[in-house]
């Protein structure tokens, strides 16, 4: 009963009378006859529940953690207080699904405001939503929110963008009718000049920074082109913990600043879940999608959280609404709280220096290898594109081997690239690591 609770035949027999139908078969006759499995399930016999705990605890110990990590690629690992898990595995918190009954759920909305607040302290901009999904819908719901509020369906994105962002919002601009027009990187690796590309028919522009080769893009001269033209700029982070350091890209011009914000506390987890963020100018609130969390007061004057938006089409906004994005990442949400509010602002760019300057000694070392050098000249935060005299994805290959993630080989997304490799530094890199990496990575070139 703890794991099935229709298991009885009494129990299946009440329901399946209720529902006005005999047999298991007969309710699900609406599935075409060819796609119904005619055989047993190849399930191992019941287990109980000391079994099955001995069984997963086994499976978990087949898990190895690397003695290094050099893999970044818009998912990063970094320090999280011991404090975040504490407090997110209180039920309150952790059984929440989403407030639906915001009068119930102030602790929650209240999180969530907190987060907002600063969502916009770090972006540069005037109101931010209660999250998304993850850094790549986020910038997907940027174009279409520009393309609405321009009444424009042309789009100018750089080639730095990741490209698994590009290919979401190649996904939904396909089914919007938004052509894209892609900007070339310039030889030192960040955008070459958008003049030409951008028209009285662009919707927007939209930039990453730092870029998915780790460039460092100035967002200002972009938006100053797009500016003349009354198209909007957009910027997004894959690397959220770079906004400790560099200049908001808010108070850069831009316009719609959207991204990733795992860096904030959220564990890599195999690549999700995470947290999107999205933030935009104070005139544009009411064509932003999902949520947006507010504070009001009541008739004695006491301060509460309600949700002062929420666009959605589940709610009032129907066939009006601006996404159908249907909830947000409210506990990824709450831990980026939590990190961001114990870190705070110092320790914030502590973090964000540590990083640079842990990538700078990693650069300095592995640059002075023979063979290996560097792809691109461009300031960098956290991660940089070495040039390898080897197939950068049997360098990767050869290091699983000895439990050391490399880099990412950037032939996994552009094949004529096989001797780029995408490397990273975080403060979780230890200077002894990235001594041994380097040494080991020698032999590489010796010949």
């Amino acid at each position: 009963m703890r794991y099935i609770p229709n298991a009885t035949p009494d129990q299946q027999a009440d329901m399946l009378a209720t529902l006005g139908v005999s047999t298991i078969d007969e309710l699900f006759r609406g599935i075409p006859d060819e796609l119904k499995l005619k055989r047993p399930l190849n399930l191992p016999p019941m287990a109980s529940e000391a079994e099955l705990t001995s069984l997963f605890e086994r499976l978990a110990g087949q898990n190895k953690r690397p003695q290094a990590s050099f893999l970044g690629a818009g998912v990063y690992d970094h320090a999280r207080p011991l404090i975040i898990d504490t407090l997110v595995s209180r039920s309150e918190f952790y059984t929440s699904y989403t407030p639906y009954q915001p009068e119930i759920n102030q602790g929650t909305l209240q999180a969530i405001f907190e987060y907002q607040t600063f969502i916009c302290q770090l972006t540069g901009l005037d109101v931010s939503n209660a999250s998304m999904y993850d850094g790549a819908t986020s910038l997907a719901e940027a174009l279409l929110m520009a393309a609405r509020l321009t009444n424009r369906y042309r789009v100018v994105l750089s080639e730095g963008i990741h490209p698994e962002y590009r290919a979401v919002c190649e996904t939904y601009a396909r089914r919007a009718g938004i052509e894209l027009v892609y900007v070339p990187l310039a030889e030192d690796g960040t955008t070459a000049s958008v003049e030409a590309l951008v028209n009285d028919a662009t919707a927007c522009v939209a930039l990453q920074s730092p870029n998915f080769f780790g460039c460092i893009e100035d967002v200002a001269p972009v938006a100053a082109v797009a500016k003349r033209h009354q198209a909007l700029t957009v910027a997004t982070v894959a690397e959220a913990l770079s906004l400790g350091l560099l200049t908001p890209p808010g108070e850069a011009g831009a316009d719609i600043v959207v991204g990733e914000g795992q860096s904030f506390g959220v564990p890599p987890s195999f690549g999700g879940p995470h947290l999107g963020f999205f933030a935009a100018r104070d005139r544009f609130a009411r064509q932003m999608p999902g949520r947006l969390i507010g504070q009001a007061f009541d008739a004695e004057g006491n301060r509460g959280f309600v949700i002062t938006l929420a666009t959605r089409e589940q709610h009032i906004r129907r066939e009006k609404a601006t996404s159908n994005i249907c909830s947000n990442e409210g506990l990824c949400a709450l831990v980026a709280s939590i990190f961001l509010a114990t870190v705070g602002r110092r320790g914030l760019q502590e973090l964000a220096l540590r990083n640079l300057q842990k990538t700078a000694y990693l650069k300095s070392v592995l640059t002075t290898l023979p063979g290996f050098g560097l792809r691109y000249a461009a300031p960098v935060f956290n991660e940089f594109v070495l040039t390898t005299p080897v197939p950068a994805a049997q360098i990767v290959d050869e290091f699983l081997a000895e439990d050391i993630l490399a880099g990412l080989p950037l032939s996994r997304y552009f094949p004529e690239r096989t001797h780029e490799l995408l490397v990273c530094a975080t403060e979780n890199t230890t200077r002894a690591a990235m001594d041994d990496f380097a040494r080991k990575l020698a032999r590489f070139g010796a010949g």
